[in-house]
């Protein structure tokens, strides 16, 4: 464990202002002393401490007695540094290659950013439970992967930047990055149907479901009302979000009336069922077919190529940069980044058995 180091009230105060002036709570002057300290509830002579050391640091610059001092011009000089928190869906995600880079570029810039030693899925994407987290570990910004609708809109609430990567952030107002694939999705759909499926399953995460299907799952059940196919639990099952609740659910599909066609929304769902069902003695294509709907380095090294839904992840990276370094400089102005994806046939598809 490091050294741990403890803040005087001074510079707890001091840090708060910075934090305000940084978000852009005020544009030209800072309010003064007396009017700060009944705010924050502290004395004024720790209000005039903090503000003197926010000057010895070249925020503030002061205008003379009794007048109120100036922010300080930040446009021309390299945006401060940040503490940014990372929090993930799951702690697997951390050795996806984005993460790293994105990580990596951060530092290059002078931010500290760190991953939660809590992901989302290990507090159960509660609300409650994410929110005392947060409390008690605080940061100037955070960026958040994967999170519930519930999540992400008491993340937006809150009097700090957030980023939302990916999960259902459509028209929250929130800075993010989503990937549009229900062209791609649909293309893909599509052909099963010309291949003759008709029994075809998407394993999505319990988010993704519930309370109600988000834009890609219903976009799903469209695509197959669409082509003829009457849809209900069995094409978007309800399963328990784990290791064992993912094979169990494997296990209850290829039980009276087997799926000719799974689609998985995550690659590392796709590598799993596909040793699964391997172990079923199950053929891949000539028995079932699978379409993943993300890309992974690995699908490249397959002969044939698995079928999947792909996409750029450069501009999730430049999009978390840009993100950063504007609130560095105090600006956040919710813009959401919308990334298009095609769909690649591959060879893990074929006719219906």
């Amino acid at each position: 464990m490091g050294q741990l180091i403890f803040k005087s009230k001074i510079e707890q105060v001091a840090e708060r202002l910075r934090q305000d002036i940084m978000r852009g709570k005020w544009r030209e002057e800072i309010p003064g002393r007396e009017e700060l300290a009944l705010e924050i509830g502290v004395n004024s002579k720790t209000v005039e401490s903090a503000l003197r050391l926010l000057e010895m640091k070249g925020l503030l610059i002061a205008q003379g007695t009794g007048r109120r001092r100036k922010i300080a011009n930040l446009t021309n000089s390299p945006p401060p540094a940040l503490q940014i928190k990372y929090m993930l869906y799951e702690q697997a995600d951390r050795t996806e290659s984005n993460h790293i880079e994105t990580i990596h570029q951060l530092s290059a810039l002078g931010h500290v950013t760190t991953f939660s030693d809590k992901s989302l899925h290990e507090l159960g994407m509660d609300v409650k439970r994410v929110a005392s987290y947060v409390k008690n570990n605080p940061a100037d910004a955070w960026v958040v992967m994967g999170g519930s609708r519930d999540i992400l809109e008491w993340f937006a609430a809150q009097n700090f930047p957030v980023f939302a990567q990916f999960g259902r952030c459509s028209e929250i107002p929130i800075s993010g990055v989503r990937v549009n694939k229900i062209s791609a999705q649909a293309e893909a759909v599509s052909k099963l149907i010309s291949l003759g499926h008709r029994r075809i399953v998407m394993l999505a995460r319990t988010e993704r479901r519930k309370p109600k299907p988000g834009m890609l799952e219903q976009a799903f059940l469209d695509e197959l009302e669409k082509g003829g196919i009457t849809t209900g639990n069995y094409h978007l099952p309800d399963w328990k979000d784990d290791i064992a609740g993912f094979h169990r659910c494997l296990d209850s599909l290829f039980g009276a009336t087997p799926p000719t066609a799974l689609i998985f929304s995550e690659a590392h769902h796709f590598i799993a069922a596909q040793q699964h069902l391997v172990r079923m003695g199950i053929v891949i294509p000539r028995d079932v077919s699978l379409i993943c709907q993300d890309p992974n380095a690995v699908f490249s090294w397959c002969v044939p190529e698995i079928s999947h839904i792909k996409w750029d992840s450069q501009p999730v990276v430049k999009s978390i940069i840009k993100w950063a370094n504007q609130v560095a400089r105090g600006k956040d102005n919710h813009k959401q980044t919308l990334i298009h994806a095609e769909f690649i046939e591959g060879g893990t598809i074929g006719p219906a058995p």
